[in-house]
């Protein structure tokens, strides 16, 4: 595979940075995701560190150097994380479980796959056109298909962030998958939380990844989204790959996995909330709540 990404996260106007954002890859498969903690229930940032911990070990367990099936990789590890989530808040006495929206792709053989739950999106860009987009599970978008709003309604609904479908919380997740999607040379897909999309017009995003390599296009985009949204900027995160359908063809700082070795891997990660305030939890709590995930993902590991 040849590929070029880039990933970055940002506190926004929060107080903290509930968003988790990772990308792993092996010599024949690309795993990328973001996960935007729910703020609006207790400890969001604990469920978005377990789901992106979780999923990204279970790659690496799986992914040898491909998948098996990915679309049903997909499925067990978001549910998997579900669970780890459901059986941290059981394990520290909490009275409601975290909550995280999920967005996760996973790029093998020249295809992609892709699956969420909540309103974190993916974006499949072709010559500065959108190809697919990930459907909102959000009340909006329900009113929006319904006709009762337009689309450019949705940012100032009051129901904006009203949320059918996460990991953690009380019910199962809603979890959408896609078909396979063939990819062709210079393909973008972009995941992101709402704290991009909801800053942004979907066709200036769509431009800006088009036309630059990720590493420049995704500091610009994040740049633009806080702009626009100004006081009220929410923790912005965004993970961005151009695919490179010729392997053998070197292109500016793109990554070639030809020469890893079989059981090989390479991981980036943000699961810290570095520049925030820790407003829930102080920092022996933290140190104490990620040995408790560790454990939760070992658990259903072995499951």
């Amino acid at each position: 595979m040849r590929f070029t990404i880039y990933q970055e996260s940002r506190i926004g106007k929060r107080q903290s940075n509930q968003d988790r954002i990772a990308y792993c890859y092996s010599r024949d498969a690309l795993l990328m995701l973001v996960a935007d903690g729910m703020g609006g229930h207790q400890h969001g940032e604990l469920a978005a560190h377990i789901a992106a911990q979780y999923i990204t070990h279970t790659f690496q367990r799986d992914a040898k150097p491909s998948l098996s099936d990915p679309t049903l990789f997909l499925s067990r590890a978001l549910t998997g994380a579900h669970h780890a989530i459901l059986d941290d808040t059981l394990s520290r006495g909490l009275n409601e479980a975290p909550r995280t929206t999920i967005v996760a792709c996973v790029v093998q053989g020249g295809n992609a796959w892709w699956a969420h739950a909540g309103d974190s999106r993916l974006y499949l860009l072709r010559h500065k056109h959108i190809e697919a987009l990930s459907r909102d599970h959000s009340r909006v978008q329900l009113l929006i298909e319904q006709g009762v709003i337009r689309p450019a309604d949705a940012a100032n609904h009051p129901g904006r962030n009203r949320i059918y479908s996460c990991l953690g919380g009380t019910h199962s997740p809603q979890i959408d998958y896609s078909p396979p999607c063939k990819l062709q040379d210079g393909d973008v897909i972009a995941l992101c939380s709402d704290g991009v999309w909801g800053a942004l017009d979907d066709d200036d995003l769509c431009t800006a990844l088009s036309t630059a390599p990720p590493g420049q296009s995704v500091p610009q985009l994040l740049d633009e989204a806080e702009r626009h949204a100004g006081d009220s900027a929410d923790n912005l995160s965004l993970v961005a790959m151009c695919w490179h359908a010729d392997a053998s063809v070197a292109q500016p700082d793109s990554i070639s996995t030809q020469t890893m070795a079989l059981d090989d891997f390479a991981t980036e990660m943000d699961l810290s909330s570095r520049g925030t305030a820790a407003v829930d939890l102080d920092e022996d709590e933290i140190e104490r709540a990620i040995r408790e995930i560790n454990a939760a993902i070992h658990k259903f590991d072995r499951r």
